[in-house]
């Protein structure tokens, strides 16, 4: 049995949510969510909480319960707050900048590296080689970051490449020459 989905989602009072059959909408100051849930769960919604229930006692349904719990969680969140991530770009003369609508990195490659900015997703770039990726929706904020960084993966032996702020990268030690 989920532990994550018996516990209520709490709801700040500058969110609100709308729940039509399966699907449940979330608006909020920072912009608006739509989520179609699962027919295994309901959701029950009282005061400034939210409920997550299961219709019927399955296995799908046990795997859908907290999983829509934890959604629907990160949606309030998102909406209310806004999700971030940071990535370091580490080498010599790799660089990022935004223009317009597009950010265009510079890593060591003959060429750039342009990649058009998703809606809701803000980029800053920090003078010391910093991107900070922030938007209201989660998954967007997590592809668009895992995009960038494949882009150029961290190598072990050196260690360039992009990487998440607070990532440990297991360095390898090189040939040994005699």
């Amino acid at each position: 049995m989920s532990r994550i989905g018996k516990l209520p989602i709490t709801v700040p009072e500058s969110v609100k949510v709308k729940i039509n059959n399966q699907t449940v909408s979330i608006i909020g100051p920072h912009g608006e969510l739509i989520k179609e849930i699962s027919n295994l769960v309901s959701i029950k919604l009282s005061q400034n909480s939210i409920f997550v229930i299961k219709k019927i006692n399955t296995r799908a349904s046990n795997q859908v319960y907290g999983l829509t719990r934890t959604l629907i969680n990160n949606m309030v969140i998102g909406v209310s707050e806004k999700f971030e991530k940071r990535l370091i770009l580490e080498g010599v003369g790799y660089r990022a900048q935004v223009l317009k609508k597009d950010l265009v990195l510079n890593l060591g490659y003959s060429h750039t590296i342009n990649l058009s900015i998703p809606l809701g997703i803000d980029v800053e770039i920090e003078k010391n080689g910093t991107l900070i990726i922030r938007g209201f929706d989660k998954e967007l904020v997590g592809q668009f970051s895992a995009t960038i960084k494949s882009k150029r993966p961290p190598e072990p032996y050196k260690g360039k490449g992009i990487l998440y702020q607070g990532e440990i990268l297991n360095r390898k030690i090189g040939k040994s020459g005699k």
